[in-house]
């Protein structure tokens, strides 16, 4: 073994104890003001995607839980409605409620949406104990790292059959939990140990259309932000539990390299590396959805022209995608290409309104069946560092048209302005219902000068 495999081995040898005593021991003094700008602009892309969640059956059926079992009193926030209560039952709402829309963030290299599970721990722990807006920031930057560090240890044999933001981000919220709570570096250590034990998530409720996605979200904020409690209170948890030998990477994943857990920690800070979803839909539908939309500008083409779309796409969104062949809901019709690719033909947007029509649309049904997916090479050698987007659309007559879009709209080589933040952001919260446009203008002012607060109170009030 070379010197540099040596000491590549030797880095991840006690990975997780390097992770867990970077989140605790991390300082708003050690991010780059290019870092935590970045965590405010997700933190209102967040507040966003949960408040439009506000009317969607899954969520109104989750938080009917939240208040059968959890007080109807407490520091916490509900967002969808305001209603104060306790830290656990205020995550679980929350992320539950960011992730149904499609529309919460993502890192590419990861496959992660950390927004939907760091924001939701956080907040209902910053609110519960009084946190300043910078150690509330701090504490979300602890998460992001650390959740997307797990992800990129578990790989993409992991997301296979697992929802990495479900198993991942159990950890990413006991980080971010943790880190407000204070805990030592053998105390986040054993907050890892509790929030991997209990980490879940897998993809067949796709085929059925469930509603287990949300279910995912809101028990990873949940799960992680009790692990970090109960490490507070001296509870103790596998010490290895990512590189383990009966940890996550050998029991979830396989040929995990450990180096990755702890690869740039303090120098690459890969919460920059995050993604504004563009697109109300599953992310492996955004790059063919944005090289569509280049042909149909390019040459002013209209759907009634289009004989035939095939969208060039890479494993991963096969193994996505593929099992909806069929959509029978709104929100299984996001993970469908045919229907993504059948509201950018005909609409030129797959944004809510469009989707929540996207069943009955008899336009955008006739052209799903003329969509299909292949697999790529070159699209699978660049992913997931990269997601490249590729289309070859027929036309009438039989010419063929391709594109190709290295970058997706929200990449962070070609991200979200803050005013176009900030417009998604509103229109997430009104659709929603839970705000009027002066509503959201009120809330948003506090969730922009979030680094400023002297402490975490109600957002919306």
């Amino acid at each position: 073994m070379s010197g540099t495999e040596t000491s590549r081995k030797r880095s991840g040898e006690h990975g997780t104890a390097e992770l867990a005593e970077f989140a605790s021991a991390l300082s708003i003094r050690d991010i780059p003001e290019h870092a935590v700008e970045r965590c405010v602009d997700l933190f209102v892309d967040w507040a966003g995607s949960a408040l439009s969640g506000a009317r969607h059956r899954a969520i109104l059926a989750v938080d009917d839980f939240a208040k059968e079992m959890g007080p109807n009193h407490g520091r916490s926030e509900v967002l969808i409605s305001g209603r104060m209560t306790s830290p656990l039952f205020a995550a679980m709402v929350n992320a539950a409620a960011s992730h149904v829309s499609e529309q919460d963030d993502v890192h590419n290299g990861s496959v992660f949406h950390p927004g939907a599970v760091v924001f939701p721990a956080a907040l209902a722990v910053a609110q519960n104990i009084g946190a300043s807006g910078r150690d509330f920031l701090t504490a979300c930057v602890a998460g992001y790292e650390t959740g997307i560090r797990a992800g990129e240890y578990l790989g993409l044999p992991h997301y296979k059959i697992f929802h990495t933001t479900g198993t991942a981000g159990t950890l990413a919220a006991a980080a971010a939990a943790g880190r407000l709570l204070g805990l030592g570096s053998e105390q986040m250590l054993n907050a890892f140990g509790s929030a991997g034990t209990q980490a879940a998530g897998v993809w067949e409720f796709l085929r059925d259309a469930a509603d287990s996605k949300q279910l995912h979200t809101g028990k990873a904020a949940a799960n992680g932000m009790t692990a970090a409690s109960l490490a507070a209170r001296g509870f103790t948890g596998a010490r290895r539990i990512l590189e383990g030998e009966q940890g996550m990477g050998a029991g979830m994943s396989r040929n995990c390299d450990p180096a990755k857990i702890t690869a740039g920690l303090g120098v690459r800070w890969a919460l920059a590396e995050t993604s504004f979803k563009f697109h109300a839909s599953c992310r492996h539908t955004h790059p063919a959805a944005d090289a569509l939309l280049k042909i149909l500008h390019e040459h002013d083409l209209r759907a009634d022209d289009i004989q035939h779309v095939t969208a060039h796409v890479h494993q991963a969104a096969i193994d996505v995608l593929g099992s909806v062949v069929r959509p029978a809901t709104v929100h299984q019709a996001k993970f469908s290409m045919p229907a993504t690719l059948g509201l950018i033909a005909v609409h030129r947007r797959a944004g809510l309104d469009e989707f929540d029509t996207v069943l009955e649309d008899e336009a955008v049904r006739e052209l799903m069946r003329r969509v299909d997916m292949i697999f790529d090479p070159e699209v699978e050698q660049n992913y997931p560092a990269t997601w490249m987007g590729k289309v070859s659309v027929t036309i009438r007559g039989g010419t063929v048209l391709t594109a190709r879009v290295d970058e997706p709209k929200g990449d962070p080589g070609n991200t979200l302005t803050r005013d176009e933040i900030e417009k998604k952001a509103r229109t997430l919260a009104q659709y929603g219902g839970a705000l009027d446009g002066d509503g959201w203008t009120r809330v948003s002012r506090k969730l922009w000068s979030v680094a400023s607060l002297e402490v975490i109170g109600s957002l919306l009030r």
